[in-house]
């Protein structure tokens, strides 16, 4: 029996991995995909919010803030990239002002710091491409971009590191109270728990629902975005967000950690809980936005679409905690936006809940230091050239856009929880993430998973699953 099973490997299980594997606890988490960051967690905007947007006094405000403070260490310990870019909500209107003055008065209380209201010159002279109908912005010098593939990827790993088992693939079917525990069903057999952290995004009020009587609702709410080339990333250097409105914050602008600029996302509330694909009306309605706030968007530069979810909980705040009359069941559910900001915060808060209820004792052999994917761009040339003579593999360009290497990939593959498709690379290395979107580097890429992972061509996917690459081939014997 393990002591604690978490549903979930997305970044908010994945922090409450890393956190509880400071401990000494026989712990697990499944995921029902291939790899971790496969959700929710995998298309967001990549923003660190400062902490003025959510309702004074709630739980998101409150992880929100503390999330914000902790991310920069969090970033030189697990070395993941990100950056305190700070951002802007933008005013257009006079009338519009006392909501941009309330938004201020909330961020105060909220707890954040170095909050300003700007007027038009200030703002146009931080930001000359803001749109000349500005009248002011709500300044957060705190806010911030991040990474948030490898900022899940870094959680999960270093819980993997310090004992946390990892089991993909593996879809929980059901959940049923046995004595001392849970019996939790999925696809790959039965497992015995003691605990449960349910941190299962947009599924997370299907597996609450199987446990207790008061019901709460997860409706999925897809948000559609647009990637743009290198070539537009300084387009911007702030963040820039419109006056939330009803469904959030609106579109923004921002550039990201790697140099590119995104734009999205829109809210559409959706029925189906996989439904990640994109409308010519969604990507219509971003663009559109977004130029009202920032002229001369380069739009032509756009290299990739997308859409996510987000567990949106129909009071709009996070449910942590254990579960009414589910002694043992812990919820970490209705995390949406601020989610990604706050989850190292969520990951202390449920940690800590778990610590208390089970009398947990520090474990000295914790390590919670991660070293990521070497980077050769951050080499001098006569490092880089050192490195190339010990391992050829680094000389040996893959992906041409993103100019990563043979000796990337190689890591990608043989680290903790190592990718097993090219869409693992890709979130670890960004094979495949430049202008030309794997049209030339799939091939390579694939060649170099099957040969490591000793698969067949045919079993190589692009996200696990059936999304094989490699159904046939060509001019077959009859």
């Amino acid at each position: 029996m393990f002591d604690v099973m978490i549903i979930g490997a997305g970044v908010s299980g994945s922090a409450v991995a890393r956190e509880l594997s400071r401990y000494k606890v026989n712990a697990c988490v499944l995921e029902k995909e291939e790899d971790v960051c496969c959700g929710t967690s995998k298309a967001n905007s990549a923003i660190v919010h400062a902490g003025y947007d959510a309702a004074e006094g709630s739980l998101m405000a409150k992880l929100n803030v503390q999330g914000n403070l902790m991310m920069e260490q969090l970033s030189k310990d697990l070395d993941f990239a990100f950056k305190k870019n700070g951002s802007l909500v933008i005013c257009r209107a006079e009338e519009d002002m006392p909501n941009l003055q309330a938004l201020y008065e909330r961020g105060l209380k909220n707890g954040v710091k170095e909050l300003k209201i700007l007027n038009t010159a200030e703002v146009k002279e931080m930001e000359p491409n803001i749109t000349d109908e500005v009248v002011a912005a709500l300044y957060a010098p705190t806010a911030g971009i991040v990474c948030p593939f490898n900022l899940n990827i870094a959680l999960a790993e270093n819980a993997n590191t310090n004992g946390v088992e990892f089991k993909f693939n593996t879809e929980v079917l059901d959940i049923k109270k046995i004595d001392g525990g849970w019996k939790i069903v999925t696809n790959q057999g039965d497992y015995e728990t003691r605990y449960v952290v349910n941190a299962a995004g947009v599924y997370a009020d299907k597996f609450h629902n199987m446990v207790s009587d008061e019901k709460i609702t997860i409706t999925p709410r897809r948000g559609d975005y647009c990637l743009l080339d290198k070539n537009a990333g300084g387009h911007v250097a702030k963040t820039i967000f419109a006056l939330p409105g009803k469904f959030g914050k609106g579109i923004l602008v921002a550039p990201t950690v790697h140099g590119n600029l995104i734009v999205g996302p829109t809210a559409i509330d959706i029925d189906e809980k996989e439904g990640t694909n994109t409308t010519a009306e969604g990507l219509n309605e971003v663009i559109s936005k977004a130029e009202q706030n920032v002229k001369d968007l380069p739009m032509r530069s756009v290299i990739t679409s997308f859409a996510g979810l987000r567990a949106h909980e129909s009071h709009h705040e996070f449910i942590i905690g254990e579960v009414e009359g589910a002694k043992g069941f812990i919820d970490c559910a209705g995390i949406e936006s601020p989610g990604l900001t706050s989850s190292p915060a969520i990951g202390v808060m449920v940690a800590g809940i778990l610590k208390e209820k089970m009398g947990l004792e520090e474990d000295p052999t914790f390590n919670g230091i991660r070293k990521g994917i070497l980077d050769p761009d951050t080499l001098t040339k006569e490092e880089r050239d050192a490195l190339i003579k010990e391992n050829p593999a680094y000389g040996n360009i893959i992906c041409r856009c993103e100019m990563v290497t043979e000796g990337e990939i190689l890591d990608a593959i043989k680290r903790p929880l190592g990718a097993r498709s090219l869409d693992g690379v890709k979130r670890r290395t960004r094979a495949g993430m430049g202008r030309c979107q794997s049209g030339f580097c799939s091939p390579r890429t694939m060649e170099i998973l099957a040969r490591e992972c000793n698969m067949s061509m045919e079993e190589i996917t692009k996200s696990g699953g059936d999304s094989k690459i490699v159904v046939g081939t060509n001019k077959d014997s009859i």
